[in-house]
């Protein structure tokens, strides 16, 4: 068996609390920053998961919620377990619902069991510190704020928030991309498009209808944004005089070069979040079903530590072309779309 060394993933990035700590108001200033200083506390305190747990049966959920009263000190209270009914607290029954969701996604659709594909129980901790901007997974267990009530909701109100962060436990114990520049970029693309298909399959949208929008519901009506990022267009998910504008490009031509959020991963991953978006709805249907899959099983089979752009575009082509043929339409999607992109997949 073998450990995992992981570090906190966090679904706001820091350039996002930074300007709301330089142009919010007094209290969301106050909030931008404890939030900030609480994050830095996580990466320097980077968990060890200590080896795996028991084998439990394929496809049965482990979910075990906790509530963290406002505290630091985790896990918390214990608020709901596995099979027991809702508790009236719509954050501690979101965070059950959407931690099952996304166990089922990886289940029905590629056979996985759980985040480690050993049965690992899904543990969360809700109502995490006072005014806490943030959700994010630290290694072992999943951890959300309620927000500040002036520019964030609660982090539980977007399903694909939970799955993004649970896939980043997938992806440590498949890959484990190294969280910087382009694999931490790359890392933080297969968040976003796990979560964006978790939320795709619990509403039933196909590749077409679904909103590609990434924290749609998290901020609230005084911000001005859809969401915290879009995969269908990078850079367009907010502008807003507290966020600020959304960073994110969607060409190779616009990468951004930069040694801030681990050398941009939260920025650049737009450039693979739109190239799987293309490959998606040029592929139809449910966008998990095929699309999904070569993601999956590329990250499963084939990424490494270091798989920078490049390397993904021409990896997920080949098993696209291995799973559905070289001549193919779904192999010529994914390269259409990593072209798109400024990447040749050939």
């Amino acid at each position: 068996m073998t450990s995992r060394r992981a570090a906190p993933c966090f679904i706001v990035p820091p350039h996002m609390l930074r300007a709301i700590a330089e142009n919010g108001s007094p209290g969301e200033r106050r909030d931008a920053l404890a939030t900030l200083l609480a994050s830095e506390r996580f990466r320097t305190r980077r968990q060890l998961v200590a080896g795996l747990p028991l084998m439990t049966p394929a496809g049965e959920k482990r979910r075990t919620i906790f509530d963290a009263h406002h505290g630091t000190s985790l896990p918390g209270r214990l608020a709901r377990s596995e099979g027991q009914g809702e508790t009236g607290d719509a954050t501690a029954d979101e965070a059950y619902d959407g931690a099952g969701a996304t166990f089922d996604l990886y289940f029905d659709a590629w056979g996985r069991n759980s985040v480690d594909d050993r049965g690992m129980r899904l543990d969360s901790s809700v109502h995490y510190g006072s005014g806490y901007d943030n959700a994010f997974w630290n290694g072992t267990q999943m951890v959300y704020g309620d927000g500040d009530g002036k520019l964030f909701t609660r982090f539980t109100v977007a399903i694909d928030v939970i799955g993004h962060e649970l896939t980043h436990g997938v992806t440590a114990h498949e890959a484990n991309l190294e969280y910087q520049d382009q694999p931490g970029a790359l890392n933080e693309s297969i968040s976003d498009v796990f979560g964006s298909l978790v939320k795709q399959r619990a509403l039933q949208q196909t590749a077409i209808s679904a909103d590609w929008l990434i924290g749609a519901g998290l901020f609230t009506k005084r911000v001005a944004g859809m969401a915290l990022r879009s995969l269908e267009t990078p850079g367009t998910a907010y502008d807003d005089p507290v966020l600020g504008k959304d960073p994110q490009p969607g060409h190779m031509s616009d990468y951004v070069e930069t040694s801030d959020d681990d050398g941009g991963v939260h920025i650049n991953s737009g450039i693979p979040n739109r190239a799987f978006y293309l490959a998606a709805t040029a592929i139809g249907g449910f966008a998990w079903e095929k699309a999904g899959r070569i993601w999956y099983v590329a990250l499963r089979d084939r990424f490494r530590k270091t798989t920078d752009f490049a390397q993904a575009a021409r990896l997920t082509a080949a098993v696209a072309e291995e799973l559905y043929g070289k001549a193919g339409r779904e192999a010529a999607a994914v390269r259409d779309a990593w072209s798109a992109v400024g990447l040749p997949a050939a």
